[in-house]
């Protein structure tokens, strides 16, 4: 099938950063051509679909999150990171069964289509199955990842390790090449070195990925100095964890030396701006990481330390916050902060295929209409107003692969209605 949506100011995020006020040539799921105005010639069977002036671009990429915690969106708030985990999520992430984490997963896969994210990390520890089969039924493009808390005995640590490479070795691929995966150590402090570098075996002999929460807390890095003589990065340096294609989430507090690591390793981070202040855990050092040459991208965290799943807010905050805490105003520019968000996410979740608009790349995008909104007027300031006035609300349409998810806000793929009461239903079963 070949469609060219026309007569749109299409944001590229290519190398080059360009925008054109012109077309979008989809052939199948992949983008054939892009440019100004109109193609030279345009053949009999190609459909064309005016956009009315809409703007285009890339579909947002989250590349940190839980979907099976968000019916705990507000259960616990204003606690920090340790006893927000012992005394609340912990406890209450053990009532929860299929049904609860199916509710869950479907109500975070429907609010990140509605805000205009096409492809998401999530990573969980219960019924992945089921996860990757809503993946594969709302046409959301993901990266799925099982959690591993290594705090158990050798024989519970290995009988998780099966599992987790079992499904990443069975989905990988999976949904006409949408769902992905990797091998997620929860963290340094709940995975002894021994088991760490039992997965890092793993994920050699399956080439697969690892992603992991790092350096999230003050407290964390201090414990783990005490415990081990060494700092956090240093000690997964020195396990072997970077000589796989690695994804930290957080990075909260590195100093300047773990920082070249990273850089030197090629490993990215998934800055989580709101949940880190939510948890009052802290700012990452991201214009030092940028500086020094690490890949940066963006993620929500889950919905119970957010409290949404709305890139949008999550690339704003990341540009302002930096603003504030360095007193430059010139740090973490709003193009930087928007390939946070696109290009600079797929590369973190190590595909190539997605995250800019540009000719051979896979279809995945969305639209935003500013005519209907006067917080993105005057409308020749695109970027800025991406940025810093925009929100996942203003997302009107949603393409993963060429195919629609969503159109003027309808999702087409998931039952929104159905979704919701599930989501209110289970809750209120698990809390009985």
């Amino acid at each position: 099938m070949s469609v060219i949506y026309y007569n749109g100011v299409i944001v590229t995020m290519n190398s080059n950063l360009d925008v054109y006020n012109g077309f979008l040539h989809i052939e199948g799921d992949k983008i054939k051509q892009i440019g100004e105005g109109l193609p030279d010639t345009i053949d009999k069977d190609t459909t064309l679909v005016d956009l009315n002036g809409k703007w285009v671009l890339p579909g947002l990429i989250n590349t940190h999150g839980h979907t099976g915690m968000s019916l705990l969106r507000g259960y616990s708030d204003d606690l920090p990171l340790e006893s927000w985990l012992k005394e609340k999520m912990w406890p209450m992430e053990a009532k929860l069964d299929k049904e609860s984490v199916k509710a869950a997963s479907s109500l975070a896969i429907l609010e990140m289509m509605k805000t205009g994210t096409t492809t998401f990390l999530d990573m969980y520890h219960i019924f992945l199955d089921e996860i990757a089969n809503l993946v594969d039924e709302s046409g959301l493009r993901a990266v799925i990842t099982r959690g591993m808390i290594g705090l158990c005995s050798e024989v519970e640590q290995l009988a998780k390790l099966d599992e987790a490479v079992s499904f990443a070795t069975n989905w990988r691929g999976q949904a006409d090449g949408r769902i992905q995966t990797m091998l997620s150590p929860h963290a340094p402090y709940t995975c002894p070195p021994s088991f760490i570098e039992m997965i890092v075996e793993k994920a050699k002999e399956n080439e697969l990925p690892i992603h992991i929460h790092l350096s999230e807390t003050k407290k964390e890095v201090e414990d783990h100095i005490a415990q081990y003589g060494i700092r956090p990065v240093e000690h997964l340096l020195s396990l072997g964890v970077f000589s796989m294609p690695t994804l930290i989430a957080h990075g909260v507090h590195v100093n300047d030396e773990e920082i070249d690591i990273l850089a030197s390793n090629n490993v990215a981070v998934s800055h989580n701006p709101m949940s880190n202040l939510k948890l009052g855990s802290g700012i990452a050092p991201i214009p030092k990481m940028i500086k020094q040459g690490v890949l940066v991208a963006l993620g929500t965290d889950s919905v119970a330390s957010n409290n949404n799943l709305d890139v949008f807010q999550e690339l704003r905050m990341a540009a302002l916050i930096h603003k504030g805490n360095t007193y430059n105003s010139t740090v973490i520019t709003a193009t930087e902060a928007l390939q946070f968000a696109t290009v600079n996410g797929a590369k973190a979740l190590q595909n190539n295929n997605i995250g800019s608009l540009t000719e051979g790349n896979e279809a995945d995008f969305i639209t935003i209409d500013p005519s209907k909104h006067p917080h993105l007027q005057p409308k020749e300031h695109i970027i800025s107003h991406i940025v810093y006035s925009a929100s996942g609300a203003d997302v009107c349409d949603v393409y993963v692969k060429g195919k629609q998810l969503m159109k003027d806000r309808n999702c087409l793929t998931v039952d929104e209605e159905r979704i919701i009461f599930e989501a209110n239903k289970q809750y209120n079963r698990i809390q009985a």
